[in-house]
């Protein structure tokens, strides 16, 4: 009998349940596995951090160079295949579209708080315990933000709103390769924000157009519009390249003669017939050009192309026109000039121009550009990037693209702290302390969760080649001291520390925010994760066939039985 039962349990058959080849890994090495994987992106992006930040150069298989220190930059050039590593990615996006600054230090601080999160796990600490910590210190966090915010409309000592946003704005830059021209960029950042629609604000209406050579600060900010002149046929030259208040037509409209065998087929039994066909398309086309004329406008742009027949005839009659304008560019004359886009000819009267005070051609190095400038009621702007090298000037755009982006936030939120680390030695200090209130196993996570805090200041000090042990002993000394302010001196080694708000380094504090929101969040999905699963690609087509529908007809050839 016994015999029989070691049979029976030994022929009890074994459960497939995955398909051949996938991989599955579970268990407390796995989340281990998963946080390492996390540090090892941070480990590349964290010398970029701060004002003296190090670049990464990354080039790929087809040979384009990319020269930068912006997180998100960085981290989206990698290429990415860990998936939990993944999930550093997204917040480094999100955090790029939400504020636009930030996002090398939301990637450090998901890391350091997987990093104080792993000592836990290995033992033995289940990762719910440790989610459940560090949800409760965010939300305290954020309320703690909120109260230490100086509300720069409110505050004591006035400040006008331009001062604060270009503070905001060449703090932003502080940590860019402009850093050096960050008064020329911050006054031009806030310049162009401020020309925008404030209800709006929206960015996409800021052109930035790039023209290599020269020196960067040789870039320049037009109130109004500037784009690339396009493509052109025969008569161009000797169309008028300025006028004093012309009037603008914006057009969606083919103005040249199609090839008739791309379009149509006519069959004639007449031969003398076709001529009268080539006449009416010539007409249809002169009709046009007619009705533009007749409107009164002296510059005409069109999304579509405008042949060589219609360049000529502009020409002859001392109007402007220009073809295959990008629809963005498009789009910001009409928002400069009151221009609206007309998709056919029929009704072209006066409330469909746009105005202007005055418009030229002008040569920027190698290019030439079409200047609208002179609106009343502009609310666009162009800012014009000069530098030496290509890559420089790209370094340049998403530098001031960070800047315009907070330059927007600072407008919508009039929340300011101190940069340099100073917000983070300060929570972390108040965390500590709150921590020593708690008397169950989660004082010593919440207690974790704000050492992590430092690794922005330690960080910060270690880039600049400073003693960070040394420089964090003094920071700790200064806050618990009560200076709520004080934060990493990057300048001056011996002094140390610096008050930031005294030295205008200001962010807006829904940066600081939306960076503990997300890396919060980002360990903690990261630590729920008890088991990864990869699913084997399929052997065969067979194995992808699609399913039958239960009923349907049947297909294929119909048998003869």
């Amino acid at each position: 009998a016994t015999q029989s039962l070691i049979m029976s349990h030994l022929l009890q058959p074994t459960v497939v349940l995955l398909k051949d080849g996938s991989e599955q890994a579970q268990g407390k090495s796995h989340v281990i596995h998963n946080v390492n994987a996390c540090q090892a992106v941070s480990e590349i992006v964290r010398t970029t951090l701060g004002p003296r930040g190090m670049d990464k150069l990354i080039y790929n298989n087809s040979g384009n160079v990319t020269i930068t220190n912006d997180g998100r930059t960085v981290i989206d050039l990698l290429d990415i295949v860990h998936p939990a590593a993944k999930t550093l990615v997204d917040i480094a996006v999100a955090q790029d579209n939400e504020v636009g600054d930030g996002t090398t230090s939301v990637v450090v601080l998901a890391a350091e708080f997987l990093k104080q999160a792993k000592q836990f796990i290995e033992d033995g600490v289940h990762p719910q315990t440790i989610i459940r910590a560090y949800r409760t210190s965010q939300q305290l966090l954020l309320a703690k933000i909120d109260e230490l915010a100086i509300n720069y409309k409110n505050a004591s000592q006035s400040t006008s709103l331009r001062e604060v946003l270009e503070r905001c704005a060449q703090t932003a830059l502080q940590s860019k390769l402009i850093s050096n021209n960050r008064e020329f960029f911050g006054k031009m950042a806030v310049d162009a924000v401020q020309q925008l629609d404030e209800k709006e604000l929206d960015l996409n209406l800021i052109g930035i157009e790039k023209v290599a050579g020269g020196s960067v600060t040789a870039s320049e900010l037009v109130l109004g519009v500037a784009f690339k002149k396009t493509f052109s046929y025969a008569g161009f030259e000797q169309q008028p390249k300025s006028f004093v208040k012309p009037k603008i037509l914006c057009l969606n409209v083919e103005l040249e003669l199609k090839a008739e065998k791309e379009n149509a087929e006519i069959r004639l039994n007449d031969p003398s017939k076709y001529q009268s066909i080539i006449d009416a398309e010539w007409n249809i086309i002169y009709k046009k050009l007619e009705q533009i004329v007749k409107s009164g406008a002296k510059v005409i742009l069109s999304k579509l192309a405008i042949g060589d027949l219609a360049t000529q005839y502009f020409a002859d009659r001392g109007l402007f026109c220009a073809g295959r304008v990008p629809e963005g560019a498009l789009k910001r004359v009409c928002n400069a000039t009151g221009s609206v886009t007309q998709t056919s000819l029929g009704d072209l009267n006066d409330g469909i121009l746009g105005v202007c005070g005055k418009f030229e051609e002008k040569q920027i190095g190698n290019d030439r550009y079409n200047f609208f400038t002179e609106v009343p009621e502009s609310k666009t702007a162009t800012i014009i990037l000069r530098g030496g090298a290509e890559q420089f000037i790209e370094e340049t755009h998403r530098s001031l693209w960070d800047a315009l982006m907070i330059v927007k936030r600072c407008i919508q939120h009039n929340d300011v702290v101190g940069g340099a680390g100073a917000i983070e030695m300060e929570l972390s200090k108040y965390l500590r302390n709150y921590s020593r209130s708690i008397k169950d196993k989660t004082q010593l996570i919440i207690s974790s969760y704000a050492k992590a805090l430092e690794i922005i200041p330690r960080q910060l000090s270690h880039n600049a080649g400073l003693d960070s042990t040394d420089i964090l002993n003094q920071l700790r000394y200064q806050h618990a001291k009560g200076n709520i302010w004080c934060g990493v001196n990057i300048e001056d080694e011996d002094e140390g520390t610096i008050d930031a708000i005294k030295a205008f380094i200001w962010e807006p504090s829904l940066n600081k925010k939306s960076a503990i929101a997300a890396a919060t969040e980002a360990t903690c999905t990261i630590l729920s994760i008890d088991e990864t699963i990869k699913n084997a690609k399929a052997a065969d087509a067979a194995n992808n066939a699609k399913a039958p529908i239960p009923n349907a007809m049947p297909t294929g050839m119909p048998s003869i039985s």
